[in-house]
Order: C-alpha cells, then sequence, then structure tokens
C-alpha cells in the first residue's frame, strides 16, 4: 500500500453500494472474506449490505438484505462457516426469481455484488449480470421501478471469490477452505496412525472429493500413505494385486500400520466406482488384515479456519472490492484467484468453461489431460506422488554418500525432511549418513549411516530427532574437513535456519583452502522465523503462525470474559517481523510492531488514543502483537507500562510472551510450510523430491568438475520468473545464464554460487551469494 494514495482510496467508493453474500456449501474462511469486503467497502466510502441465505436471502429480500458497519463483522474472522447462511437456492434459477433479486438490489441502490461460492454460485451471478439490462426493462415496463432509476443502476458488477474445500476452481492454486480441510485430514491421520500402530491395523480413510482428488492426493503425500485412489487418476487394471503386494512389502518391512485414502468419488478406468468398502474387504480377503473404515465426511468442512485461508480470504476480500470499484459496462465479471503470491483477476466464465472441461475430459476417459487441465500445482504434486509413494531399496549400490544435517532453531517439518531425504537416497543405492547437532557433530564425528527403517515414524514428529545447534563451521574447519574425507562425503543436505545458509557460505568460502569441501552443498531454510534471505517461506514457519494464531484465539476468547482488556503478545521471529505480521491478520489484531517498519513514540501514542476510543464501543478489548526484537528500547514490558498507564479507568493490560509454543508441530505441520503464501504441497514432497533430479546432476560434478552451492527454496506457483515446466518428468533444471550455471556444466572454477528455487515441480536458477540480506535480518552488523 505504500505507493497507494490512501487519501484518495478513501474516497474512491464514495456513492457506491456493495452486497456480498456467500453460496453454495460452507468453507471455512468464508467469514474472512465476509469481513474483508465489509471493511475495505466501508474504507473506501461505499455502503456495504450483508445478504443472508445467499441467493435465497436475495430474491426473498426484506431482512435478509442489511447495510453493515464496521462493528457487523467483528469477532467472527476466527469462526467456521459463514455467519451471513449459505443456500442451495432454486428460485435464483428462473429468471422470476432473479427478476425479484434485481428489484431488490436497486431498491437498495446496490450495482455491486461479491459473490463467495463455488462454480455454479458464480455461473449463476454471471447469468444474473448478463441479464440485468432486460430485467430492469421488465421492472420498468411493469411499473415497479421508473425510467430513471433503471438509467441510474443500469450496470451491475460481479466479483467471484471461490470458496470451496475441494479446491476444484480452475484458475485459482487455491481455493478459500481447502487449507482447512486440509488440517482437519491431517488431524484425523495423526489420531488414526496411533490406534493403527498399536493394534496393527489398516485403515481406510475416505476423503471428500466427488470429482476433484485434491484433498485425497496432498494428504496422502503429507502422511506418507500407502495407496490413494482419486478420480483423475484411476488405476490401471489389475490394481488389486499391485496394492495387496505393496501393502504385504510395507509390513514385511516392519511397518505396524498401512493408510489408504480413497476420494470419494474415485473410479476405476471403465468407469466403476471404487468404494471404501470394497477395498476394506478386498484386504481382509487377500491379507487378512484388520481393516477399519472411516469416511471423514462434513468434518472437513467445520472448525476453525487455518491461518493461510484467513490471510488469503482477506487479501482476496480486499482485492474484489478494487475490482468492483474499477470495473466498467465493458469489464467482464471477475474471478478473484491466487497465482503464487499475488491476488489476480481473471475471466470469471473462462475459468467456469475450464473447469467444466476437466469434467469432460475425464468422462471421455481423457485422465492425462484432466490432470494437466486441473492446473500446474496438481499436476506437481501428483507428479511428486508418483516419485516418491513406491519407493523402493535400490539393489545396486553407488559410490555417492550424502550427509544429512539440522542447523539452527527446531522447525517443524525437519524430521519430514530428512526421512524423505534418507529414502530417497536409499532409493537410489547412494549412501546415506545423519548428523547429530548439526556442524558441531560433524566435528565431533557424530556421523552415522542410516538405513530404511531408521527413519520410520518420523514422519509426524516435532523438533529435530538429529538434534540441532546454532553452531557456525568456522570454528571447526579443519574437523569438518577431516570427518568429511574420513567418510568419503560426497554431498551435505543442510536443513535449518539462517545459520544454515551462513554455515553453508563459510564452506564455500573455505573451498580455496580445503579441496574437501569441493562439494556439493544444499541448504533447505526451515526456520519458524522465515528469515532466510532468497526464499518466500521456509519449513516450520506456516506451522509456527498457526500455532500463534491458535494461541491468539485462545486469549481473544479470554477477553469476551473480561470486558476492558487489552492483551500485549509478544512472538518469536528475531529481527523477521514475518510471525507477528501474518499472525496479527489471521487474527484481527489492533496493531503489530515489527523491526521493518520502523515506529516512534508517536505512533504508540496514536495506537493507544484508538484503544481508548475502541473501549467506547461495544468491542471492548483489544490485542496487540510484537515482534521480539523489533525496537531496542520499546520492549514489551515497556508497551505494557505504557499502555497501562494511558489506559488507567479506561481498560487494563495484560502481557503474553508466547516463546517456544511457536515451534510446537501440529498435525498440520506435515502439509507445505508457507502456506500463508503458497499452494498446497506438502513439505517433505515440495522440497525433497527435488533430491532425485539434483542427485543426478551431482553425479557429473563428482568426475572433476567444480560443484556449486544449491539453496532450495520453495516459492509460489506461478510467482515471479522462471520458466514453465515443458518436460514430462516430474522435475526439470531450469539454470541461469551468467558464470553460474548448472553445477555439472561450468567449466572455471567460481566461488559463486547458484540458487536453484523450487517453483512447483520445477527448478529455477539464481545466485544464492549474491543475494542480500534484508534489512536488520537477522542480526544485528555488530554480530
Amino acid at each position: 500500500m505504500a505507493t497507494v494514495d490512501l487519501e484518495k482510496l478513501r474516497t474512491s467508493g464514495a456513492g457506491k453500494a456493495i452486497g456480498v453474500l456467500t453460496s453454495g456449501g460452507d468453507a471455512q474462511g468464508m467469514n474472512a472474506a465476509v469481513r474483508a469486503v465489509t471493511r475495505m467497502g466501508i474504507y473506501v466510502g461505499a455502503k456495504v449490505f450483508l445478504i443472508c441465505e445467499g441467493y435465497e436471502g436475495l430474491v426473498e429480500g426484506g431482512e435478509n438484505i442489511k447495510p453493515a458497519n464496521w462493528l457487523s463483522v467483528s469477532n467472527i474472522i476466527q469462526l467456521g462457516g459463514t455467519v451471513i447462511g449459505s443456500a442451495r437456492c432454486k428460485a435464483f434459477t428462473t429468471r422470476e426469481g432473479r427478476l425479484a433479486a434485481a428489484y431488490n438490489l436497486v431498491q437498495r441502490g446496490i450495482t455491486n455484488l461479491c459473490v463467495i461460492g463455488g462454480d455454479g454460485s458464480l455461473t449463476g451471478a454471471n447469468i444474473f449480470r448478463s441479464e440485468w439490462g432486460s430485467l430492469l426493462a421488465e421492472l420498468v415496463s411493469e411499473g415497479r421501478i421508473s425510467e430513471s432509476t433503471a438509467q441510474t443502476y443500469s450496470h451491475l458488477s460481479i466479483a467471484g471469490l471461490v470458496g470451496s474445500i475441494d479446491n476444484d476452481f480452475c484458475g485459482t492454486d487455491m481455493t478459500i477452505g481447502t487449507d482447512s480441510a486440509l488440517h482437519r485430514i491431517m488431524e484425523v491421520i495423526d489420531a488414526i496412525t496411533t490406534t493403527a500402530q498399536s493394534h496393527q491395523r489398516t485403515f481406510v480413510l475416505e476423503v471428500m472429493g466427488r470429482h476433484c482428488g485434491y484433498l485425497a492426493l496432498v494428504s496422502a503425500l503429507a502422511s506418507g500413505a500407502d495407496w490413494l485412489f482419486i478420480p483423475e487418476a484411476p488405476p490401471e487394471d489389475g490394481w488389486e494385486n499391485f496394492m495387496c503386494e505393496r501393502l504385504g512389502e510395507t509390513r514385511s518391512r516392519g511397518s505396524r500400520l498401512n493408510i489408504i485414502i480413497i476420494a470419494e468419488g474415485a473410479i476405476d478406468r471403465h468407469g466403476k466406482p471404487i468404494t471404501s468398502r470394497y477395498v476394506k474387504d478386498l484386504v481382509v480377503q487377500r491379507l487378512g488384515f484388520d481393516t477399519r473404515v472411516t469416511v471423514l465426511g462434513h468434518v472437513q468442512r467445520g472448525g476453525t479456519p487455518s491461518a493461510f485461508d484467513r490471510v488469503l480470504s482477506s487479501k482476496m476480500g480486499m482485492e474484489a472490492v478494487m475490482a468492483l470499484l474499477e470495473a466498467t459496462p465493458d469489464t467482464p465479471a471477475c474471478v478473484v484467484s491466487l497465482s503464487g503470491n499475488q491476488s489476480v483477476r481473471l475471466p470469471l466464465m473462462e475459468c467456469v468453461q475450464m473447469t467444466k472441461e476437466v469434467q469432460k475430459a475425464m468422462d471421455e476417459k481423457r485422465f492425462d489431460e484432466a490432470i494437466q487441465l486441473r492446473g500446474r500445482s496438481f499436476e506437481n504434486n501428483w507428479n511428486i506422488y508418483k516419485l516418491l509413494a513406491h519407493q523402493k531399496i535400490s539393489k545396486e549400490k553407488t559410490n555417492f554418500s550424502l550427509a544429512i544435517l539440522n542447523v539452527g532453531a527446531p522447525a517443524a517439518g525437519m524430521n519430514a525432511a530428512v526421512r524423505s531425504a534418507v529414502r530417497s537416497g536409499i532409493s537410489q543405492g547412494h549412501t546415506v549418513y545423519v548428523v547429530h547437532d548439526g556442524f558441531e557433530g560433524l566435528a565431533k564425528g557424530q556421523v552415522q549411516e542410516v538405513g530404511w527403517h531408521d527413519v520410520a515414524g518420523w514422519l509426524g514428529r516435532g523438533g529435530s530427532m538429529l538434534g540441532t545447534k546454532r553452531t557456525l563451521p568456522k570454528a571447526y574447519l579443519e574437523k569438518i574437513v577431516e570427518n568429511i574425507r574420513t567418510y568419503n562425503i560426497h554431498a551435505l543436505l543442510v536443513i535449518g535456519g539462517f545459520e544454515a545458509y551462513e554455515g553453508v557460505l563459510q564452506l564455500v568460502e573455505a573451498r580455496g583452502r580445503y579441496e574437501e569441501l569441493c562439494i556439493v552443498m544444499c541448504v533447505i531454510p526451515a526456520t519458524i522465523s522465515n528469515n532466510v534471505p532468497g526464499t518466500d517461506f521456509s519449513l516450520g514457519s506456516d506451522t509456527a503462525v498457526n500455532a500463534a494464531m491458535e494461541s491468539c484465539d485462545r486469549i481473544k476468547q479470554s477477553a469476551s470474559g473480561t470486558k476492558r482488556r487489552v492483551f500485549i503478545v509478544e512472538t518469536m521471529g528475531g529481527y523477521c517481523g514475518y510471525l507477528a505480521t501474518v499472525t496479527g491478520i489471521a487474527v484481527g489484531a489492533d496493531a503489530a510492531y515489527v523491526f521493518e517498519d520502523p515506529f516512534n513514540i508517536q505512533d504508540l501514542k496514536a495506537n493507544v488514543e484508538h484503544m481508548t476510543e475502541k473501549m467506547k464501543t461495544d468491542i471492548q478489548r483489544g490485542l496487540v502483537l510484537r515482534n521480539e526484537k523489533c525496537h531496542e528500547y520499546y520492549t514489551t514490558e515497556f508497551l505494557y507500562n505504557l499502555y497501562s498507564s494511558e489506559g488507567r479507568g479506561i481498560f487494563d493490560c495484560r502481557t503474553n510472551v508466547l516463546g517456544h509454543l511457536q515451534q510446537v508441530q501440529g498435525g498440520g505441520a506435515r502439509i507445505l510450510e508457507g502456506h500463508c503464501l503458497a499452494p498446497s504441497v506438502p513439505a517433505l514432497a515440495g522440497h525433497l523430491a527435488v533430491l532425485t533430479p539434483l542427485t543426478r546432476v551431482l553425479t557429473p560434478a563428482l568426475q572433476g568438475r567444480p560443484p556449486r552451492l544449491v539453496l532450495l527454496r520453495p516459492q509460489p506457483e506461478g510467482g515471479g520468473g522462471g520458466a514453465t515446466p515443458t518436460s514430462p518428468s516430474p522435475l526439470r533444471l531450469l539454470v541461469g545464464g551468467g558464470p553460474a550455471e548448472a553445477c555439472c556444466g561450468v567449466s572455471q572454477p567460481d566461488v559463486r554460487a547458484p540458487c536453484y528455487s523450487v517453483r512447483g515441480s520445477s527448478l529455477s536458477a539464481g545466485p544464492a551469494c549474491w543475494m542480500p540480506v534484508p534489512r536488520g535480518d537477522p542480526r544485528p552488523p555488530t554480530q
């Protein structure tokens, strides 16, 4: 917003009226979208109306269409479902129903409509818009409105937000509600895993997805499921034999449970439904395993929205209001979509038509095309699943060895990353070592060769099973070099935060003195602070945001019982304000103090005065977030004293330091970290499927060619530069120009290293060592 004229923006909606409704099946995050549309509309000077019960309320009118103010949408961002109601309306499918709806809108001067729903709801809105002129003409002919009124309200603008837990709408990377549904599924899988292990059971989980297998696919990736059924990719004939063989193999390797995930719309190659009951009976008859079926059903629609859905809905709601304000009679109805990290506007009917093409391709058994039509996110997930789902221990050993270590503070997803790296390496015949206690452990020789079963059960565990320290390698270079030589290590995979990034750069800089360090080094950013240069998000950051968000929700709930109370909450993150900023958006905080946005005593004074005025309204609570190192002098204690003193007699104040609970890994942590900014892909697959093509690149590097440092940095689908993969292989190396090219293609030694960023299923190259460290991140220059 720094480049926007705020004063001009505040008056850009003057004289306009916006109606917002939710239609079709409910999805977590709809309330956040309603809140964003309402408050953004009020901010720009427009009138905002809440249309209750979807199109049914639009047709019936009356009390179903009511004006909204700032307080109307207070304290709803954390609620699931939709507080304004949703309904499937048959009347709106008729012209008589749409005529009544048009009359109700004109009576209130509403010519801008924001529709939150699925493709059916959005299609209905577009039909309504296309008929608007004729509907007004009919109302004039019936004498219900005047000719001048019809001319005044001659144009209806439509902006759509896609609310669907299935993520079945083409044109957007993620729909509102999908991430929260994935959280519910992962919570169930975590709960089922414990009982399944206790009794050595097989569980068949049926998840929603009548025509789209996104939920099943991503949850299978995130949970390491043994088998998956989705409608877009029916199994080949004879799948029963392959599945039973697979389940038997996992049990013979020591596994105590099997998990099979099936989308409710799963079919075979001939269009015959594959039901959870049929799969269960098959396992019992063929293998004799104790098998249970769990149908998740509407549990997936319920519960609190995740941080990602809250932020996504807020961004989309704001963009929808701007789209309505900028619309002209010639502008087609648009849908606000997510492309990479950006909210974009796309023609509504083009996206709807593309969505219908997917179903048509499936009906005509063009399944490969159906997967492509689903979009890059879905196709990338499917390719990664095929790469990782059925790994086996290679019978042929290579002379390539890989060492894996964790560096920095613990972060959710570290163990899943180690597990996937270990098994990916072993499946290709490589020798895989794990190093305990980071670089310090590497210096002390705490190196251990691991096998397939050594990392069993690591997928859902929080913290770091290997142990992690912040120690940098500079003080131990000679011992580290000695152990690299002793164990004949050909590559280092370092999983950690800024310390991992900085530590590997120190090793790269020492290559001129130690030839043993002329090996390939790869960094996977894993830190709750999300402060590693060159990446939009890190492993652990999304889980930390959700942990902080859930804590703040409970704190707000506490305040509802104690009137006139302000809570000051301190988040972690060092000098990086990511946690405080995103959590602040997700919980609707009154203020968030971060290092990147300098503030002074005048800003604090204005915030205290705002809080004082707020206590005069019906909302008698306040929430202020503070990043732990946002200011040298304005500490949490200082803010507490300031708010307590200035609010004396008006409100009281309490402090909460969230601390290390932000490092706790919850059930949803195995879904791709950084969900607040990117499409949903499991962390283990999104990062470490890269290991397969990476090792292919590494092999020539061991034949005398100078290796390079690699930073695997996950980035959003479609965001920024980078080419779109055209190769049929799951992963493709995209190399930037200049002296820093692929590690197997450089003819001259060069200490400058390329940085490979993950874009879905592709790698794009950029200079890692040339990246500037963000302002104040992660530590002052004196250190």
